[in-house]
């Protein structure tokens, strides 16, 4: 490849700021996928850098994140636009000397596509590996440049959205050094000007994260489930880190199903992910998405509720929790009492608007402490909609009841558990998408805090799979 070609592709892999990023659950979802369709034990998405091969999501592979830019394998692949197949390594005369080739784990069968731009640019690759010498057909060669197609797509969603928030970072920047006598809604209306790249037209199948992160000193459980299996849904949630110790998660309802709203639910999930990691306030992330949803003609009229919220460790083994609300229905704070019950109180922002209806929305924040032995509740309608076998909604003041005879101390897992359980219980739980998360802060004399998850997805094989994880740190 001649320098000035290098030059220009190592650009476009700047471009997208996409290497050293912490892990995706939509690329590891690749990854995953292509082992799979191709029975084979590894499968890469690499990204190629001056001096190395960046592994952005691997499966099969543990404990690896880059190996050198040696030639024979990904450093080759990246230099064509077709699928690069060596059914047996150790008869290719490039390919025989890779470390992946020659060392301990000794690949004899390797395919790649490459990660192409919209402008030509190769990134990386899509990649499946195998340890015995194999051939694939030219529909499966297809089939993995497809992959590949899904992780430009994704690529090209993260960049339009972080391009949007540094542009209304920005902007609210210069606005405010203008106008420092007005008020804050005033100032929020203007910024509602900006104009905002058009997102990728490809829907995302990844809504939700496929797993929780482990927290120290915090419980987390999830559980999530689609009004049919036959219906892509629209509510979301999520918890990441955001720096300096502190962890950002988030969860919301995008108005209406089907494949329109997933689109809305994926644009949201990365402009909250891509807000929270250039500002970490829960407003200014709030603010961001109205801005993004108003501004994409793609979106049309439909808009969103959710709940932001910004987790700072504290000095008691507890969490300073700030909450921002779009719309949402309210989080519940669930405390033990001194007579061995449970205190239960709704967490409302006075004056959060919904999000992505109406430009001059405002939005607001509360902070409350989470201390050993409590919990918070957070969810979406689907939950306080559903109706019992007289015909009537559950409503806030059925959640409300159930919730006080919950056990104390409060568990995040028990708490879902419990909770699905309920759902269960209701005829009428299908004219709605639900998604619960719950945290807890486990007592100092409990045992270490983990993860519980739970899940209903009608991406599983049918509409009522449960899926468990449990990952504890001490």
């Amino acid at each position: 490849m001649a320098a000035s070609a290098e030059a220009a592709r190592m650009a476009a892999v700047r471009r997208y700021d996409i290497l050293d990023t912490p892990p995706d659950g939509a690329y590891d979802r690749v990854a995953a996928l292509a082992a799979r369709l191709f029975e084979v034990p590894v499968a890469t998405v690499t990204i190629v850098d001056e001096d190395r091969i960046w592994f952005k999501a691997t499966h099969g592979l543990e404990g690896v994140s880059e190996i050198g830019r040696d030639p024979g394998l990904c450093a080759s692949a990246v230099l064509t636009d077709d699928t690069t197949v060596i059914p047996d390594t150790l008869l290719d005369p490039v390919a025989c000397s890779n470390p992946l080739v020659a060392g301990p784990m000794g690949v004899r069968f390797y395919a790649a596509a490459p990660i192409i731009t919209a402008d030509g640019y190769r990134l990386g690759t899509v990649n499946v590996l195998d340890t015995r010498p194999r051939e694939i057909s030219e529909a499966d060669s297809a089939t993995l440049a497809d992959l590949a197609a899904v992780v430009r797509d994704q690529l090209e969603l993260r960049l339009s959205a972080l391009h949007v928030v540094r542009a209304e970072q920005e902007r609210r920047k210069v606005e405010q050094e203008k106008r420092q006598a007005e008020e804050e809604a005033r100032q929020r209306a203007e910024r509602d000007k900006a104009a905002i790249a058009v997102f990728a037209s490809t829907l995302q199948r990844t809504l939700v994260p496929p797993a929780l992160p482990a927290v120290s000193g915090l419980e987390l459980a999830c559980h999530y489930k689609t009004a049919s299996p036959q219906e892509v849904g629209g509510d979301f949630y999520d918890v990441f880190p955001v720096g300096g110790g502190r962890w950002a998660f988030f969860l919301g309802d995008v108005c209406g199903k089907g494949a329109e709203a997933a689109s809305v639910t994926s644009l949201t999930r990365y402009t909250l992910r891509a807000a929270a990691l250039v500002d970490a306030d829960p407003t200014a992330a709030l603010k961001a998405l109205n801005t993004a949803l108003l501004l994409d003609a793609a979106v049309g009229t439909r808009f969103c509720t959710a709940i932001f919220g910004l987790l700072d460790p504290a000095p008691d083994g507890g969490f300073t929790v700030t909450l921002a609300t779009g719309g949402h229905p309210p989080a519940y704070h669930l405390s033990p009492t001194e007579e061995g019950g449970v205190r239960v109180e709704a967490v409302r922002a006075k004056g959060g608007m919904l999000v992505g209806a109406i430009a001059e929305a405002t939005f607001a924040s509360r902070t409350l402490h989470l201390a050993p032995g409590q919990g918070l509740l957070l969810y979406t309608d689907g939950l306080t909609e559903a109706r019992t076998a007289d015909g009537h909604m559950l409503d806030d003041t059925g959640l409300l009841d159930f919730l006080a005879h919950r056990p104390a101390p409060v568990s995040a897992g028990a708490l879902i558990d419990d909770t699905v359980a309920l759902l269960d219980t209701l005829p009428d739980t299908e004219r709605d998408d639900v998604a619960l998360l719950a945290l807890s802060v486990p007592p100092p004399d409990a045992a270490p805090a983990g993860i519980t998850t739970t899940v209903h997805s009608a991406a599983a094989p049918t509409a009522d799979v449960s899926v468990g994880q449990e990952n504890r740190r001490p």
